[in-house]
C-alpha cells in the first residue's frame, strides 16, 4: 500500500532547474537571465561562458543541471532543446551596517537570489 507519485510539474517534454542562494541582487541576475531566454542550449552554454558578468558561472551550472534532468529523468533529445523560461526570484537580505557621521548609521543590503531555469524539447521529432 504505497502512495501515489507525485505529478510532474513540469510539461512531458520540459525540465527544470532550480538554483537558490545566489549571492547577487536580483535586478543583475535578471540581466544574465534574460541573455539565455528563448535560445538553444548550445548558443545559450557558450553566451554564459563568455559572459563578463561574476554569476553567469552560476548561472551555466544551473543550465547544465536543467540540461542533464531533461537528458537522465526524463529522456528527452539534448540536440533540441531550447531554454524555455529563465526566471529570478528574490531570497533573503542580510542586513548590515556602518556608522557614519553624527550619530547616523548607514544601511548596508546583502541581497540573495534564486533562478529557475526550464528546458523544453522543440524540434522535427516534437
Amino acid at each position: 500500500m504505497g502512495t501515489e507519485k507525485n505529478p510532474r510539474r513540469v510539461a512531458e517534454n520540459e525540465a527544470m532547474a532550480i538554483l537558490r542562494m545566489l549571492k547577487t541582487s536580483p535586478q543583475k541576475l535578471n540581466l544574465v537571465a534574460g541573455m539565455i531566454r528563448g535560445k538553444k542550449v548550445e548558443k545559450a552554454l557558450a553566451d554564459l561562458t563568455f559572459s563578463k558578468r561574476r554569476i553567469a558561472g552560476d548561472v551555466k551550472k544551473c543550465l547544465q543541471s536543467a540540461i542533464a534532468n531533461a537528458e537522465n529523468n526524463h529522456g528527452l533529445d539534448v540536440d533540441e532543446l531550447v531554454v524555455a523560461e529563465a526566471w529570478v526570484g528574490k531570497n533573503i537580505t542580510l542586513k548590515r551596517g556602518r556608522p557614519r557621521a553624527r550619530g547616523r548609521f548607514g544601511k548596508i543590503m546583502k541581497p540573495f537570489s534564486e533562478i529557475t531555469i526550464k528546458v523544453r524539447q522543440v524540434g522535427e521529432s516534437a
